[in-house]
């Protein structure tokens, strides 16, 4: 007996979960199961279609080149030594406040995660530059590990973001304006790290001993001479995006044509840039994402044509369940897989199910693009994955151990789900904002 469309469309998300537990690549699981669904459901030659048309909406669209280049103005921030500048001004800055080092990597990170957008590159850098200063200075391996783990996945919530591009894209929302909704909630979910980072340091001050290095003023600004440039490259961005001056597109152009200067000026040319690497890898991991993104985008057509979106929003929004039941289950299940993938992977999963949901039971999809980014960051923090913490032990090779680091986050996945509940309580956070744009 022929199946019907909506078991046709279940069994797919079945055989998709499937393929995620065997350790199949999350693209070539979107695709493969999304293509043959579509097979099935009508035949080859629309399947094709559907396929050929996608494959080209994505890779031609001028709108979708914003991810490369903001990820090239990530690895030109990088080739500047954006990072170690940072580090270096907030230490002299903040270093002798309780838990001084942590504040300044929590800071530097913050300010370095506006120009490079990847969660993964800022917890490698600043493993790297911080993690040995800390434990020298005698703070707490684990601590100070987790620390920097956490304040890596400020890189995709404050902007430019590229995941937050990629949610834009699978949602069909306005990229300007997702990029603007993470500012606010950027910079409260810092300040309440920064204020986690202190309590644990007033209460715990041999986790983190005073810094007691002094600096004076001359030090303090000679520091800010190479990050004045960035901030500033950053304010203009965000100021071009909201004033409507520029595309996002031209945004992310600005931004790595300013890295790239700043990068030439540190290297004193281009022959330490390591300029054809940079290019490379900034091509590499963006036929990544759009890998990702063209899976994920045949996915959802296969799954609104089989009717499982409509099924599961109709049962969801129309079966008399509580609102705040519904984002409960919607919160657990990014959680859930946030454990299990990378972010670009979980949305692109996740969304064609859970944003029919959600604009059905009538939230704002600017606002759940920043919660759904805050769920999949929680994710990369919290074990068994937790790709930050892998990303941290790997750069600190062993100076920590993996058990110290997810020991220590208990506190820091708290101040996450304090993020979460701000964002539930005042929705206004995320959207005041993008309503004045």
């Amino acid at each position: 007996m022929a199946m019907s469309d909506l078991a046709i469309g279940f069994t797919g998300v079945v055989l998709l979960l499937l393929s995620i537990v065997a350790g199949a690549p999350i693209m070539l699981a979107l695709t493969a199961v999304g293509f043959i669904g579509l097979i099935l459901l009508s035949n080859f030659a629309g399947a094709i279609s559907i396929l050929g048309t996608i494959y080209y909406s994505v890779v031609s669209s001028f709108h979708f080149s914003v991810i490369p280049m903001f990820l090239l103005m990530g690895f030109f921030a990088m080739r500047a030594g954006i990072g170690r500048d940072l580090f270096d001004a907030c230490t002299k800055w903040f270093g002798r406040l309780p838990g001084g080092l942590a504040l300044a990597s929590t800071g530097a990170a913050a300010a370095f995660g506006a120009a490079s957008g990847s969660s993964v590159g800022t917890a490698t850098l600043f493993t790297k530059l911080a993690l040995p200063e800390m434990i020298a200075r005698g703070y707490d391996r684990g601590f100070a590990a987790a620390s920097i783990a956490i304040a890596g996945t400020l890189a995709v919530l404050i902007p430019p973001s590229a995941l937050m591009v990629v949610y834009g894209i699978l949602t069909n929302s306005s990229i300007g304006k997702l990029l603007i909704a993470g500012i606010v909630p950027g910079i409260i979910f810092t300040l309440i790290i920064v204020t986690t980072i202190l309590i644990i340091a007033t209460i715990s001050p041999q986790k983190a001993p005073a810094d007691d290095r002094r600096y004076s003023w001359g030090e303090r600004l000679w520091s800010l001479r190479m990050v004045g440039p960035l901030v500033l490259v950053i304010a203009v961005m965000l100021g071009g995006l909201y004033g409507g001056v520029f595309t996002p597109t031209e945004a992310g152009g600005i931004g790595a044509l300013v890295t790239f200067l700043m990068a030439v000026i540190r290297q004193r040319g281009l022959r330490g840039m390591a300029l054809g690497r940079t290019l490379l890898d900034t091509v590499v991991l963006t036929s990544m994402i759009f890998a990702i993104i063209i899976g994920g985008l045949l996915f959802a057509r296969f799954l609104a044509l089989s009717g499982v979106s409509g099924a599961i929003k109709t049962l969801l929004v129309d079966g008399g369940l509580a609102v705040w039941v519904v984002v409960a289950m919607v919160t657990v299940i990014y959680l859930v897989l946030g454990m299990l993938m990378d972010a670009p992977s979980l949305l692109a999963i996740s969304l064609p199910i859970t944003h029919p949901v959600m604009m059905g039971l009538g939230f704002d999809p600017l606002w759940f693009g920043v919660y759904v980014i805050v769920l999949a960051e929680i994710g990369a923090i919290t074990p068994p994955v937790g790709i930050n913490c892998f990303v941290v032990k790997g750069a600190a090779g062993n100076l920590v151990t993996l058990e110290e680091i997810f020991r220590a986050l208990t506190p820091f996945i708290l101040a996450a789900f304090l993020m979460l509940a701000i964002m539930l309580m005042f929705p206004q956070v995320a959207l005041y904002l993008p309503g004045l744009m």
